[in-house]
């Protein structure tokens, strides 16, 4: 069982995050300063130190020497997070916002515990790459990226990573939800020049419209109802190292405008300032959209997409990686069973079978959940498919379902795009011609939503073409 140490002088925090690490498994010991810390426990023991940055005394920066080799993980309130990113450059693991969520603290523990027992593990079983087998050499060449997984696909995308990291380049990684997308962004982070500075991440869709600017650029006091003292953005905080924009395609267009400067002119102004100032930071940024499209009607800045698509990653869906699957599972499975301290565990040949068929619509994220309700359950050695708790015949009629869906969509759209050449043929007109032909054949009987569904156009575009043309909207005989 891992061992935390918690440095925090307010009790109700220390003691709320206490419950929280115990109740998953975690030993926890407490200290309210860092002297008291230096005084009752062995400091380096520790498999991870939790630290409030402001501690009466000396500053929970200081647990970093005290506590070296081991990660120290520093809490911080957002007002304090240029202090937080200074840490980082001191040593610190990483740092995380109070008041944090549950969730987000759970996963940045475990994982700064995967990754640090991982480094132990290739310190003191170093050997010379003239021992290894090409199989063996190709595995921890890979252990840089911190993905699992060695599919073609995969391969692939590890030497992309690897051109691309060392650059200053924009890079857009797409894939669908849940398959590792701030994985790539990390390493590209960890791979590059600026690894030793911050690499500040942001879930876009997780903060709330209003707030958007005001956290990713920061304000002035009294910029706004509320705002009683200055804020530092997340972009600031950047500063020198690499700013991850998860989820970008839910950024309001208001702040895309202020982001697209920020890629121009390298500089922001906070909310309420009418000063600008330098920045210096790497954008890597992810979606699960099709931002090209959402650019051609108008949900996304045009010119703000092909800023980003400088450099395009994309990151396979986990159906789509051969048997990356088993791989992922069995290494999986062993955290968790290790975290729960439970005894070793193995998938049954039957659920290994599963876990290959079953089409994993969650991807890495709904395989992880999976492994740890079958972890929980399990009585035994023997992880099975009913434990795991996935269902493969439906997941196959559903797949059928979908694949008998998608044909049928395609075959009625190039139906419909034949018709309308045929149409364009049979007539001699141009595009213009046709477009205003049809709208002024058809307005009377349809709707604009209809007219533009049936052009394969958007409402907004519809709209633009009636004013260059000149076709002015028919009201509707209902209309008063």
């Amino acid at each position: 069982m891992h061992h935390i140490l918690i440095v925090e002088d307010e009790p109700i925090i220390r003691s709320a995050l206490r419950r929280l690490l115990e109740r998953n498994q975690y030993k926890v010991s407490e200290a309210g300063s860092v002297q008291e810390a230096q005084e009752q426990h062995h400091i380096p023991s520790f498999d991870l130190i939790i630290s409030d940055l402001r501690l009466p005394g000396a500053p929970g920066t200081e647990m970093i020497k005290l506590a070296e080799p081991r990660p120290v993980l520093i809490m911080t309130s957002y007002a304090s997070l240029r202090s937080a990113v200074d840490s980082m450059r001191l040593g610190a693991i990483d740092y995380i916002a109070k008041p944090f969520d549950h969730d987000e603290m759970l996963q940045t523990v475990a994982r700064i515990i995967a990754d640090h027992q991982h480094s132990d593990l290739d310190s003191t079983d170093a050997v010379d790459d003239d021992e290894l087998s090409l199989t063996d050499q190709v595995t921890i060449d890979n252990s840089d990226i911190g993905i699992i997984g060695s599919s073609a696909a995969m391969q692939a995308l590890y030497s992309k990573i690897r051109k691309v990291a060392p650059t200053d380049s924009n890079v857009l990684i797409q894939g669908e939800s849940g398959t590792g997308k701030e994985l790539v962004a990390r390493a590209l982070h960890n791979l590059s020049k600026r690894a030793k500075a911050p690499m500040i991440s942001v879930n876009c869709a997780a903060i709330p419209e209003t707030l958007i600017e005001s956290e990713l650029f920061g304000h002035e006091r009294g910029a706004f109802t509320g705002a009683v003292s200055a804020r530092t953005g997340l972009v600031e905080a950047a500063d020198g190292g690499t700013l991850f924009l998860d989820e970008i395609g839910e950024l309001p267009l208001e702040a895309q405008a202020r982001l697209l400067r920020v890629l121009q002119e390298g500089e922001i102004r906070r909310v309420g300032s009418v000063q600008s100032q330098k920045v210096d930071v790497r954008l890597v940024a992810a979606t699960h959209r099709d931002l090209k499209g959402l650019s051609k009607t108008g949900g996304f800045r045009e010119d703000l997409y092909y800023r980003l698509h400088v450099i395009a990653l994309h990151l396979p869906a986990l159906r789509d990686r051969e048997n990356d699957v088993v791989e992922i599972a069995e290494i999986l499975l062993e955290r968790q069973r290790l975290r729960m301290d439970k005894e070793p565990m193995s998938f049954t040949e039957q659920a290994k079978q599963a876990l290959i068929k079953y089409s994993w619509p969650g991807n890495v994220r709904e395989l992880e959940n999976s492994i740890e309700r079958a972890v929980i359950l399990c009585e035994g050695s023997q992880v099975t498919t009913e434990l795991m708790g996935i269902d493969v015949d439906l997941a196959e009629e559903k797949s059928n379902q979908d694949a008998f869906d998608a044909a049928s969509a395609a075959q009625s759209k190039a139906l419909a795009q034949a018709d309308a050449e045929t149409e364009l043929a049979a007539s001699d007109l141009s595009l213009e011609d046709y477009f205003q032909h049809f709208v002024l054949e058809h307005q009377d009987q349809m709707t604009e939503t209809d007219l533009a569904r049936k052009l394969g156009i958007s409402r907004k575009c519809l709209w633009e073409r009636r004013q260059r043309f000149g076709i002015p909207r028919r009201k509707s005989p209902n209309t008063l």
